[in-house]
C-alpha cells in the first residue's frame, strides 16, 4: 500500500472543473514531482490533498485512511503539511515566531525540531529575530519549508519552491530538499522548473489541463521528447 493514493479526483472552483480525474501514488520515502504549465492543475492537486480545496469526486487515502473532505487542520495532524506557492510567511512575525506557528497543533516540546530546521537552514538561525517580511524571497522560501517541517510531517507538500528565487539559492534549496528526504520525510513536489524537479525526484507525473498526461520514472521523463520540448527547453 502506498503512503498516498489519489484516485480519480475531480476538483472544482465554482463551476469550473480544475481536476478531471487525477490519479497518482506516492510511496513512503520517495520524492515524486508534478510538472506542467501554468493552469495544468498542479497546485490544485496539492490543495485537494491538504484539504484546502476538497475534491467533489474521487478518493484520497493517506497511510490507509480516507482523507478526502477531512478538515485541513486534521490532515496536518495525520501527517501532511504544505509549504504553499508564494510562501505566505507571516511578515510581521520573526523567523522563530513563524516556526512556532508551524507547530501550533502540537502539545509537546518542539525545540529539537526547531534545531533541526536551523541545521537544515543555517541562515534562518542567523535571522531568527528578524521579521519575516524583511527577508529575501529565497530566505522566505527556506522559512516556509522550515515552518512546514515543524508539524513533523510524514508527507511534505512543496508548491513551486524555486519560484522567484535567485538561481544560486534554488540550487541550495534543492540540496536541502534532498537532505530532508534522506532524513526520512516523503515529498510530493510541484514545480515549473522541470530540470530541478526531475533531478531531485524518483518519479514524476506530467499534468495538462487538469489530467495526468504522462507518468514515469524521472529519468524516463527527462528523456521523453515531448517533455524535453515542453519543459526542458530542448
Amino acid at each position: 500500500m502506498a503512503l498516498l493514493e489519489v484516485d480519480d479526483i475531480h476538483t472544482y472552483y465554482g463551476n469550473i472543473e480544475a481536476l478531471k480525474g487525477v490519479s497518482l501514488t506516492v510511496e513512503e520515502g520517495e520524492i515524486v514531482t508534478l510538472i506542467g504549465s501554468n493552469g495544468a492543475g498542479k497546485s490544485t492537486t496539492l490543495r485537494s490533498i491538504s484539504g484546502l480545496t476538497p475534491p467533489r469526486e474521487g478518493s484520497i487515502r493517506f497511510d490507509g485512511d480516507d482523507i478526502a473532505g477531512v478538515a485541513p487542520q486534521d490532515i496536518v495532524r495525520k501527517g501532511i503539511s504544505q509549504a504553499p506557492e508564494g510562501r505566505h510567511v507571516f511578515p510581521r512575525l520573526t523567523v522563530r515566531e513563524n516556526l512556532d506557528m508551524g507547530a501550533y497543533l502540537r502539545r509537546d516540546d518542539h525545540s529539537e525540531d526547531m534545531e533541526r530546521v536551523y541545521d537544515l537552514f543555517p541562515r534562518l538561525k542567523e535571522r531568527e529575530r528578524q521579521k519575516a517580511g524583511t527577508m529575501s524571497g529565497g530566505e522566505q522560501q527556506m522559512l516556509a519549508i522550515g515552518r512546514a517541517l515543524m508539524a513533523q510531517p510524514k508527507l511534505l507538500l512543496l508548491d513551486e519552491p524555486s519560484m522567484g528565487i535567485a538561481p544560486i539559492l534554488v540550487d541550495r534549496i534543492y540540496e536541502t530538499i534532498k537532505q530532508i528526504n534522506q532524513q526520512g520525510t516523503t515529498i510530493l513536489l510541484v514545480e515549473q522548473s522541470a530540470h530541478h524537479a526531475l533531478d531531485a525526484s524518483q518519479r514524476g507525473y506530467v499534468l495538462a489541463t487538469g489530467q495526468v498526461a504522462l507518468a514515469d520514472d524521472s529519468d524516463a521523463l527527462r528523456q521523453n521528447e515531448d517533455v524535453r520540448k515542453a519543459y526542458l527547453g530542448a
